[in-house]
C-alpha cells in the first residue's frame, strides 16, 4: 500500500506544485489503484508516474471547487482512449453526478466504460473481507469529506512448531488448518484454528481529509492512523485567516495528529504563497508539536508497511 501525491498545492497550479489529487496504490492488496481528488492536469501528471489509468477503478472526491475535480472530465476520457474498459465508481458530494453527466454529454465524450456515481454522507460507503471505507463530513463552507480506510485485521501466522509437535507434518493440511475456524484431521481428530495461530495482525488505516477548518472532534474518528493526510494551506500564525477561508495552519493538523496518535502526518494542499525554504519553515513549526510531520510535494511517495 503506497500514497503517491500527484497534486500538493491549493486553489490554482504553481511551477512547484499542482491542483489536489493523490493516488493510493493497492496493486498487492486489491491489484487496483484508487484516486482521491482530481484537479486540473491530474491526467498530466499521472503521465510521469508509473500509474496506470485503467488500473483506477475507484475515485473519491472530498468536494466540488474546481481545483479538486477539474482534471476529471479529461481524465474519465483518457482513460476510455487508453484501454480502460473496465467499471468505475466515482464517490463524492451531492452535485457529482450532474457534473459529470453534463461535462460528457456537451463535450460529446462517449466511455467504453460503465461509469457508476455515488453521492455520500457521512458514515460507511462500503465493505468487504479486507476493508471498510467510511466518509467524514468536514467544515469548508460547502459539502467536503474525507476518507477513511480501515483495512480489516488478518489471521496471525500459523505456529508451525506447535503442529509439528503434535505430530502434524508440513503440507496442504497447515493452509487448510490456517483458511477455516475448524479442521478434521486424518485421524479423525478436528482442531480448532485459533490453539494454532498466533495473534491477529492489525489493519492499516489511512484517514485522507479534504479541505477543512480545524476540526478538534475529528481526534477519534482519525484515531490511530497509520497515516493522516491534512490540508495545510496557511503557516501557523495565520489562524484567524484559515478560519476565514474555511481552511488549516500547520499547526493545527499537527494538533490534530497529536491528539489522535496518529503514526505519520503528511501535509499537503500548500498555498502557493509559500515557496522555496519557506516549505521548510512550515514544516519545522507542525513539527514542533507533532514529529512525524512532513510537508509533501508533488510525486512524493509513501509507503504503508503492514503491522
Amino acid at each position: 500500500m503506497e500514497l503517491y501525491f500527484l497534486g500538493t498545492g491549493s486553489g490554482v497550479p504553481s511551477k512547484e506544485r499542482n491542483v489536489s489529487s493523490l493516488a493510493l496504490n493497492m496493486l498487492q492488496e486489491r491489484q487496483a489503484t484508487w484516486l482521491f481528488d482530481c484537479g486540473e492536469a491530474t491526467q498530466h501528471q499521472i503521465l510521469q508516474t508509473n500509474i496506470r489509468p485503467r488500473r483506477i477503478d475507484t475515485i473519491f472526491i472530498t468536494h466540488l471547487h474546481g481545483d479538486h475535480i477539474y482534471g476529471l472530465p479529461g481524465f474519465l476520457s483518457s482513460r476510455s482512449f487508453q484501454g480502460g474498459d473496465t467499471p468505475l465508481t466515482i464517490y463524492g458530494p451531492r452535485g457529482l453526478k450532474e457534473y459529470i453527466d453534463i461535462s460528457l454529454s456537451i463535450s460529446g465524450t462517449r466511455l467504453k466504460y460503465p461509469v457508476f456515481v455515488e453521492e455520500v454522507e457521512d458514515g460507511i460507503l462500503f465493505e468487504d473481507d479486507g476493508i471498510i471505507v467510511s466518509a467524514i463530513q468536514l467544515d469548508h463552507g460547502m459539502n467536503s469529506f474525507g476518507y477513511i480506510i480501515q483495512e480489516k485485521d488478518k489471521i496471525g501466522e500459523l505456529l508451525t512448531d506447535k503442529l509439528k509437535e503434535k505430530g502434524i507434518k508440513p503440507g496442504p493440511l497447515y493452509h487448510q488448518i490456517k483458511q477455516q475456524p475448524e479442521t478434521l484431521l486424518p485421524d479423525g481428530e478436528r482442531i480448532n484454528r485459533e490453539d494454532y495461530v498466533g495473534p491477529n495482525k492489525p489493519g492499516r488505516k489511512v484517514a485522507i481529509l479534504g479541505d477543512t477548518r480545524y476540526i478538534p472532534e475529528l481526534v477519534e474518528r482519525v484515531k490511530c492512523a497509520d497515516v493522516l493526510v491534512h490540508e495545510a494551506t496557511f503557516a501557523g500564525d495565520q489562524a484567524a485567516m484559515a478560519h476565514d477561508y474555511f481552511h488549516s495552519t500547520t499547526v493545527q493538523a499537527a494538533e490534530l495528529a497529536y491528539q489522535a496518535q496518529v503514526g505519520c502526518l503528511l501535509l499537503n494542499h500548500i498555498s502557493s504563497r509559500y515557496q522555496g525554504e519557506q516549505h521548510e519553515q512550515l514544516e519545522a513549526e507542525a513539527k514542533e508539536i507533532f514529529q512525524n510531520s512532513t510537508i509533501v510535494y508533488d510525486f512524493f511517495k509513501y509507503e504503508i508497511l503492514p503491522h
